[in-house]
């Protein structure tokens, strides 16, 4: 029996029933809620853990390192949904990979509950990272089935689950932060998995009736031949890596530092090679060609911007537990309550941003000098931070209020790089590799936290003036250079705008 066909999915989704929207909504809204609730609950306190003394309840680990990880982890993160983005396609399907992921991400959560050494922490980052590469781009992937790709209700629908997004992370550092940080770790992660448990819980308990055949098929299974020619090259793929893994552990080369590097290396040449290909594709046309050239400087100046933002839970939050005053206008202040601040302000800025390009409608920034302004906001959130330090130098402790500030600037730049980088992505993506291409923006962000997991460990309170001040002066001279380059790179774009 063949698939159905896109309509066919539509029609058998409950169409009214959340706010004027599809049903399903509300199901994907609290799964995806709940979901990132326990991963930046998680995120809020992981760093803190990590290098905490054993007798606060950490791991003792060195706190260069702990950024390294955390970076690696974030980027590891962001490489996976490429594999979880196959499985759907040709495996399980949208629906079961996001069950599947749940599981693997709530285990994770689990394993981190419980007492260990650094063993526990690498198995449930293991965990983690297979989940949300399963989880996070098919939850995505069920809400666009929802809709018809005439419905006026699509986009809407869009901003109402990014919504949930920035709920669920808006909430969980103050819950779990405060729990993780103030009483137990273990505890604080214990939450975490009670998180992603109620959001399965949602999941099952209302697909059903709720999301119809939206997630339920998988768009593009392999025959007998093909399971057999992947199987097999899985087995020799799992010995290839058994060996190589034996290999560097009898000769000694397997140490957290080389495996940092070698995921810092792949972060920047699977991006590289992914352009390569589909450069020199006979698929692509001239015209894509030219668009790809034109996009090449957008994917630079992306991976320089979430290199700053995504420094929000490494190096600024050793900033906010080290360097800042958390016993302010008598409020005990959690250093993990500083990473709620993020999607507060997307939360609130937001529909500004949509109301003012609208209000400018023909007048607004070219989509490169969108990117531009936000990577000098970027540059900008790091050089504010240099005040209080360069004032008060390396002994007191500074105001909360420049961190708010730092966060506040950053969100600015994020709202006028990131969605604005979504829609570049879709108009400039050669026809062959549409979601290729989808996956390539999202490599943005693994390339910058691999780069990040070099980068954040020449930070300390010795270097802080010369950290923050050159990667801040680095990205606002990067900005400049693509304003000027906006027309150049603009015409690259052929009728894009």
């Amino acid at each position: 029996m063949s698939n159905p066909t896109k309509q066919e999915i539509v029609d058998s989704v409950p169409q009214r029933g959340f706010f004027g929207h599809p049903r399903g909504l509300f199901t994907l809204f609290f799964t995806e809620f709940w979901e990132r609730f326990s991963y930046y609950g998680m995120r809020a306190i992981l760093i803190y853990y990590m290098y905490y003394e054993v007798s606060k309840g950490g791991l003792g680990l060195d706190q260069t390192m702990a950024t390294a990880i955390m970076s690696i982890y974030g980027s590891l993160v962001y490489m996976s949904g490429i594999i979880g983005g196959w499985l759907a396609d040709r495996v399980f399907g949208p629906s079961r990979s996001v069950f599947y992921g749940g599981i693997l991400i709530m285990l994770g959560h689990i394993v981190l509950a419980f007492p260990g050494g650094a063993s526990m922490l690498f198995t449930s980052m293991a965990l983690i990272v297979l989940g949300t590469g399963l989880l996070k781009p098919n939850v995505s992937t069920i809400v666009g089935e929802m809709y018809s790709e005439e419905d006026a209700r699509r986009d809407s629908g869009f901003s109402i689950f990014y919504m949930g997004i920035n709920l669920g992370g808006f909430i969980a550092p103050l819950i779990v932060g405060t729990v993780g940080t103030e009483y137990n770790f273990h505890l604080g992660f214990g939450l975490a998995a009670i998180g992603m448990l109620i959001g399965l819980i949602v999941f099952m308990l209302t697909r059903k009736k709720s999301l119809g055949l939206a997630g339920r098929i998988v768009p593009n299974p392999m025959d007998k031949d093909e399971r057999r020619k992947v199987t097999k090259l899985l087995i020799i793929g799992a010995i290839i890596v058994a060996v190589l893994l034996a290999a560097a552990i009898t000769f000694g080369w397997l140490t957290l530092e080389s495996f940092v590097l070698v995921v810092a290396v792949l972060g920047v040449l699977i991006p590289v090679c992914y352009f390569v290909v589909m450069y020199r594709s006979p698929k692509t046309n001239a015209v894509e060609r030219s668009r790809l050239t034109a996009y090449i400087p957008l994917f630079i100046a992306a991976v320089m911007f979430w290199s700053i933002q995504e420094q929000t839970s490494t190096v600024l939050a050793l900033f906010a537990d080290q360097r800042t005053q958390l016993q302010w206008m008598g409020i005990t202040i959690s250093p993990a309550w500083f990473q709620s601040l993020n999607p507060l302000f997307i939360i609130i800025l937001a529909p500004v941003f949509a109301w003012f390009w609208m209000k400018l409608g023909d007048r607004q920034p070219t989509i490169p000098r969108k990117f531009a302004i936000g990577i000098l906001f970027a540059g900008l959130s790091f050089l504010v931070i240099l005040l209080p330090v360069y004032f008060s130098g390396d002994k007191e402790l500074v105001s909360p209020l420049w961190l708010v500030l730092s966060y506040f600037i950053i969100v600015i730049g994020e709202l006028c790089l990131s969605p604005v980088g979504l829609s570049a992505t879709t108009k400039l993506a050669p026809a062959a590799f549409s979601a290729q291409t989808m996956s390539l923006w999202f490599l943005s962000n693994a390339a910058a936290q691999a780069i990040n997991a070099v980068l954040t460990t020449l930070y300390s309170k010795d270097t802080e003036l010369l950290y923050f001040g050159t990667i801040g002066g680095v990205s606002i001279v990067l900005g400049i250079i693509l304003f000027l380059m906006g027309p150049k790179i603009q015409g690259y774009m052929k009728g894009i705008k």
